[in-house]
């Protein structure tokens, strides 16, 4: 599919994605040495916008992950942005690489940036939302917000701004003005940068309310051309602001070729007779955390959609480990993948880090992608179902095989009737995993609920 993807600087890699489909990565800064095999694989996107995904293997979204690799890339990002924001090597990082490495990771972190200057820590929804998180929980002193796709009834958001290429375009931020209102520094957190013109539209509808000095760019992965590097520049002189830029792999990408006919390869339906036994277990939460939203259904905060500091991340920490321990008595077997949905994506990972060996998690997406069951092609296979939080909203979950698991999680912000759980529990009848468990936050106590399905 492409030739060796060395670790080293200065090095051309082609990716022959799907038909006549084909990318070139020119690596120009790899400053930790990390093989790219170990960050992403290449897929093809269903959209005429961008036609390739780097699909990664350190997020959680297509790929399944081990949770403690999704938190600790957080924290090689905030190692990098100490070193090059502020000057100083942390000294824990020789560990940190070695942990990434070997794929050794602990379920905590430690603080990698011990600061007073107190920045506000920006995820995109909805691949970054937990990578965002995760890059928080490194500081000792922060807030971490992340945006939403989601539209709350009679809410109107802070501010707004689009992602032209993505499946869906419009980003939104609930959040206390206050929180963006002072002269603090701006941390922007994403997966990875092609273009930068997300990012240039965020920093422009901040700053239009909002002015600052400093924004900071913060990806794994950063892509942009010259040309694109010019943008910025134009953007500083014009709005007389710093942009400075933080990532882990620097180089740029060539795209030729389009996709023709691609051969979408979905999961028979063959497993459709296999009985499943569901748990749906409700975990109760603080209720000073409950925000109300579509259709009055309630969000936490603890997700960081509205707002979270430093110390409340304590109680987070804590409050998922308390989580996973109950979690852990409902296991079956010694394989387990926690699922998350959407955005909400931080909690499921976080508690899935301290649930035992062998747990794995990822996360459904909005994101269409041709599946393709072939060697180093990122997305093997495709399910395909209704949000069931939001049945205007298609989902899709990726590479969950037959019998790969003895159980799986699957985690809801919000408690839904069992109708709207029906199609996505038709498609995961398809991996043949009989045992299904649906853990949703709720205010409600109660006993676990079993159904035969």
């Amino acid at each position: 599919m492409n030739t060796h993807t060395s670790t080293f600087s200065n090095k051309t890699i082609t990716y022959n994605i799907l038909d006549e489909l084909k990318v070139n990565l020119s690596i120009q800064e790899n400053p930790y040495q990390l093989s790219l095999d170990d960050l992403f694989e290449m897929a093809a996107r269903i959209n005429k916008k961008r036609a390739f995904l780097f699909v990664s293997k350190v997020l959680g979204k297509h790929i399944p992950i081990l949770p403690q690799k999704g938190i600790h890339v957080g924290a090689l990002l905030a190692a990098r942005y100490l070193q090059v924001v502020k000057g100083i090597t942390p000294k824990g990082l020789h560990e940190l690489r070695k942990q990434f490495n070997q794929n050794d990771f602990p379920a905590d972190i430690p603080v990698i940036v011990d600061e007073s200057n107190h920045p506000l820590i920006i995820g995109f929804a909805e691949t970054a939302t937990a990578l965002g998180h995760a890059f928080f929980e490194a500081f000792r002193n922060a807030e971490y917000f992340h945006t939403t796709r989601e539209q709350l009834l009679d809410v109107e958001p802070i501010i707004t701004f689009e992602e032209e290429h993505s499946h869906a375009t419009s980003h939104r931020a609930y959040l206390q003005p206050e929180w963006l209102d002072r002269n603090n520094e701006i941390i922007l957190v994403d997966d990875e940068i092609t273009t930068g013109r997300t990012t240039i539209n965020i920093i422009r509808s901040i700053h239009e309310k909002f002015p600052r000095d400093t924004y900071t760019i913060v990806s794994i992965l950063d892509w942009r051309l010259k040309e694109h590097l010019q943008q910025f520049q134009a953007l500083e002189k014009e709005l007389g602001i710093t942009i400075r830029s933080v990532s882990l792999i620097k180089g740029t990408v060539d795209v030729k070729g389009t996709i023709e006919q691609a051969n979408v390869q979905e999961v028979t339906d063959d497993a459709l007779q296999v009985k499943q036994q569901i748990i749906s277990i409700p975990v109760a939460l603080p209720s000073a955390i409950y925000i109300n939203g579509h259709e009055n259904a309630p969000y936490t905060r603890f997700t960081g959609r509205f707002g979270i500091t430093s110390e409340e991340q304590q109680e987070v920490i804590k409050w998922t480990k308390e989580v996973a321990q109950m979690l852990k008595k409902y296991r079956n077997g010694s394989k387990t993948l926690v699922l998350g949905s959407g955005e909400f994506m931080y909690l499921p990972m976080k508690i899935a880090a301290y649930m035992g060996e062998n747990v794995y998690y990822q996360s459904t997406t909005r994101s269409p992608i041709y599946p393709l069951h072939r060697e180093r092609y990122g997305v093997k296979n495709r399910f395909s179902f209704l949000n069931p939080e939001d049945d205007s909203v298609q989902h899709y979950a990726y590479n969950i095989h037959p019998n790969q698991y003895d159980d799986i999680f699957l985690f809801l912000e919000k408690e839904v009737e069992f109708e709207q759980l029906r199609p996505k529990l038709d498609e995961l009848k398809k991996t043949q995993i009989t045992d299904i468990k649906i853990v949703y936050l709720s205010e409600k106590e109660g006993a676990s609920k079993w159904i035969q399905y």
